[in-house]
């Protein structure tokens, strides 16, 4: 008696590990869907916003709205990097990456449409 009752239990034991192996697995998966198509999106605005030609002067307006605080009104940087030269530091790519995903704290992230981005760009090249 003592052998199926242990048995059963030991059953129980496996059927208890192979739900939560299951959940975790569909956890996983759900994430790396996410992530997947996360940058699948970002990839799709970077070749957006690439595309586009930028203003300067649109872009200073946007970087005045935004950016002095932390990387001050001529961009030689407070509590962010200076940004001038940052073309030669980084590639366009990294920049549109780090300004909508803000890599770096204390850095935030923006939501910015890609005319704008480009805008933004555009100055910072500018710099």
């Amino acid at each position: 008696m003592t052998t199926s009752s242990s048995s059963a239990a030991e059953k129980k034991l496996k059927m208890k590990y192979w739900k939560l192996f299951l959940i975790l697995f569909t956890i996983l998966l759900i994430c790396g869907a996410l992530f997947f198509f996360n940058q699948e999106e970002n990839n799709t605005y970077i070749l957006k916003t690439l595309e586009l030609g930028g203003s300067i002067k649109e872009g200073d307006t946007l970087f005045k709205m935004n950016c002095v605080g932390c990387h001050g009104i001529t961009a030689r940087g407070l509590v962010g990097p200076d940004l001038h030269s940052i073309s030669q530091r980084l590639n366009d790519t990294e920049i549109i990456k780090q300004v909508i995903e803000g890599l770096t704290p204390p850095m935030p992230s923006f939501e910015i449409d890609p005319q704008n981005m480009s805008n933004l760009l555009t100055y910072l090249h500018s710099l």
